[in-house]
């Protein structure tokens, strides 16, 4: 199917589902649009009981989508740039110890203590899979979404300091989590191949470190070029040519692009850089244009998700190992950001119960999906695809339709 059909039909789709959400549901969009695709292709799945055309249609469909690319090579820095650029640098700045160590310590300790707890549990119920393919599952669902976070907190109603630590913690942690993640894969794909840690330490390096410094210089660049002028609709253009060309600057030079984007967006977005390189009315487009950008990226991305169901392959002991994922993945969430929070506590005055909300507000999305589809049939994909998905849509529909109670509930006591 060509690229501007793929594109019309998930637009339209969007839209519809969308109209569904805004107009009965009222549910956040992320969520919303999630649960209007499953129940569509549900209800496409039971009318293939009496005829399958559009099923089979919408299986060609999905099967055209190279999902892992769109999501990972072109959404993914357009969505982190639009949620780094409203993101409250100040706060972002106070809170930037347990911030770092949220997105690179409790990334690897929760990589590590999932990889090794399912290794344990996929054995234990009759199916084998070796500890590093493991290991690339923790990797993989250790990082929180920013796309799932940053819809949902919105309306959520976090107090401010809290919303800020799982923003900042989703923005980066996502860049660290797809490094981890590439670090392992190429150790899993070579079995046979000594890889030492300082290669390990080397690609861990340039990619995060080379993908901030980037972002870094892109957006010192770009903000220097609109400080030069006054004109809201080159100044738009140049924050869309910063994401693109800083994307595949990025891919050439082989550092993180994720990072490199929030950097950069972080920089932009920067209050005291806004007031000297923006008038009111260029920051009025540029926040509007971004805001439009991350809304019907957010509504493509979410239906896709929700149609990916179709082409899984849903065996018993899969669908079983998934649902006992669920619990073990939080429980190691909650163990990973144990360290962080014990330090930082007193020094920063966390909210009361900031382990428990961060564990429960830290959901899983797309990015995940996408890395799980990454993965070749030696690794298990099609198990931990199926594990993924199932993680993925509890912890979005389950979650985030609790996240705000809860969150209400537990600092509204103590606040």
């Amino acid at each position: 199917m060509e690229y501007y059909s793929i594109a019309t039909v998930l637009i339209v789709l969007s839209a519809l589902f969308g109209y569904i959400n805004v107009r009965f549901l009222k549910l956040p969009i992320t969520i919303g649009l999630m649960l209007i695709t499953i129940i569509f292709t549900l209800g496409v799945i039971v009318l293939a009981q009496f005829d399958d055309t559009l099923l089979m249609q919408e299986k060609a469909f999905i099967n055209s989508i190279d999902f892992e690319t769109v999501l990972l090579d072109i959404m993914l820095s357009f969505l982190l740039f639009a949620g780094a650029l409203h993101t409250n640098f100040e706060q972002l700045r106070v809170q930037r110890g347990p911030i770092l160590m949220f997105a690179t310590l409790g990334v690897l300790v929760s990589t590590f203590l999932v990889g090794t707890a399912m290794f344990y549990l996929i054995n234990g119920i009759g199916i084998e899979v070796s500890f590093i393919n493991c290991l690339l599952f923790g990797a993989l669902i250790s990082p929180t979404d920013p796309i799932a976070v940053l819809g949902i907190l919105k309306k959520a109603g976090a107090p401010k300091k809290l919303e800020t630590k799982i923003v900042g913690e989703s923005l980066f942690n996502d860049g660290v989590g797809v490094v981890v993640f590439l670090t392992i894969f190429a150790i899993a794909a070579k079995p046979d191949v000594p890889f030492e840690f300082s290669d390990i330490v080397t690609l861990f390096g340039q990619e995060v470190i080379g993908g901030i410094a980037l972002g870094l210089i892109l957006g010192w660049i770009t903000y220097r070029l609109m400080q030069s002028i006054d004109n809201y609709e080159v100044e738009v253009i140049l924050t869309i040519a910063l994401v693109m060309g800083g994307t595949m600057l990025s891919h050439k030079f082989h550092v993180s692009a994720p990072l490199a984007m929030v950097t950069a967006g972080l920089l932009v977005g920067n209050d005291k850089i806004r007031n000297s390189a923006m008038s009111e009315t260029v920051e009025m487009y540029v926040d509007k244009f971004w805001e439009m950008i991350d809304v019907l990226l957010n509504t493509i991305l979410f239906v896709m998700i929700g149609m990916e169901m179709l082409v899984l392959t849903l065996e018993a002991n899969y669908i079983y190992a998934g649902l006992l994922a669920i619990p073990i993945i939080l429980l190691c969430r909650y163990i990973s950001l144990w360290p962080p929070i014990t330090i930082f506590a007193k020094k920063l005055d966390f909210v009361p119960r900031t382990n428990v909300i961060m564990t429960w507000g830290g959901l899983r999305g797309g990015i995940s999906i996408a890395l799980a589809l990454s993965l070749t049939a030696d690794m298990q994909r099609e198990l931990f695809l199926v594990m993924t998905y199932i993680v993925v849509v509890a912890s979005i529909l389950g979650q985030g339709l609790t996240v705000e109670p809860i969150i209400e509930r537990l600092t509204k006591k103590k606040a």
